[in-house]
């Protein structure tokens, strides 16, 4: 693979990121279903439209391009052309998913790309999206973290020493509750990010401010929150590079996936809401 300097020539874009990590399909199958099977007790589903988007890391780095922020990507897609799909079978009218089924996953190859430490230092910010497939290690990812102070960390991992040179870590409520009584919470301060679904995120701050600060997010009509974490994570990379600011850029996070999350499937979401 070329392993050329980043090039950011296009006036199109403000800054070149790096997007690393496990990318998929996410294919949506929409369909309807009025009647059960007569030998089994489950629905018949009968399938209308198919839509397909990049997912996980993809959809991170098609999030960051609406966003004006260019990227490479290196995922196992991008690496073997071997890959993950997650394909759901989802009610046309209610959105409401029958059935989820993922493919895939037991063939992703770890990282093997090298990419030296000048050229990871020569982009804006490194973006890492860790979903645990086995596509990253700790060593990989401390690597990116300790060659471009502008890495920013989604992880399924136990936090540790491999991520302490990390600018930003982003997790989900959830994956925050099976790893806090595994960590050190004063670690990790000025660093670590908590989505908290429809009700916003939390910053865990230091200083003066010591502790977890609260960013509520509006309230709006749910239709899917499918990749709404990682339109999170691009919005916040995008806004924090334009402002270095990172209330600013939760704030505008938290906008962003705000607007994923009312509509259907996997979406990237532009600049601007109505922009095309």
């Amino acid at each position: 693979m070329n392993h050329e300097m980043p090039n950011n020539s296009e006036g199109l874009y403000r800054n070149l990121v790096l997007v690393i990590g496990e990318e998929c399909l996410d294919v949506f199958i929409y369909g309807s279903s009025v009647r059960l099977c007569p030998d089994v007790p489950a629905p018949v589903f009968i399938p209308s439209t198919t839509s397909v988007s990049l997912g996980m890391a993809g959809n991170t780095a098609e999030n960051l391009k609406g966003l004006r922020v260019k990227s490479k990507k290196i995922t196992q897609m991008t690496q073997t052309a071997k890959q993950i799909k997650k394909i759901r079978y989802v009610d046309s009218k209610s959105n409401y998913t029958f059935l989820r089924v993922d493919e895939g996953e037991d063939s992703v190859e770890p990282y093997n790309d090298t990419l030296t430490e000048k050229v990871i230092q020569k982009y804006d910010a490194v973006v890492i999206s860790d979903y645990g497939k086995g596509f990253l290690s700790e060593r990989d990812i401390k690597k990116f973290c300790v060659n471009n102070p502008n890495t920013f960390l989604d992880t399924k991992k136990v936090l540790g020493d491999f991520c302490k040179e990390a600018k930003i870590i982003k997790i989900n409520s959830l994956e925050f509750g099976r790893i806090k009584n595994k960590i050190n919470l004063e670690d990790w301060k000025d660093k670590l990010i908590v989505t908290l679904g429809g009700k916003g995120c939390m910053y865990l701050r230091g200083g003066e401010a010591s502790g977890f600060h609260y960013y509520p997010a509006d309230s709006v009509d749910v239709c899917d929150v499918s990749g709404a974490g990682d339109t999170f994570l691009a919005a916040l990379v995008a806004k924090y590079l334009q402002a270095d600011n990172i209330d600013n850029a939760i704030k505008f996070a938290n906008n962003k996936s705000k607007e994923a999350v009312q509509r259907k499937g996997v979406v990237a979401i532009c600049e601007t809401k109505n922009a095309k």
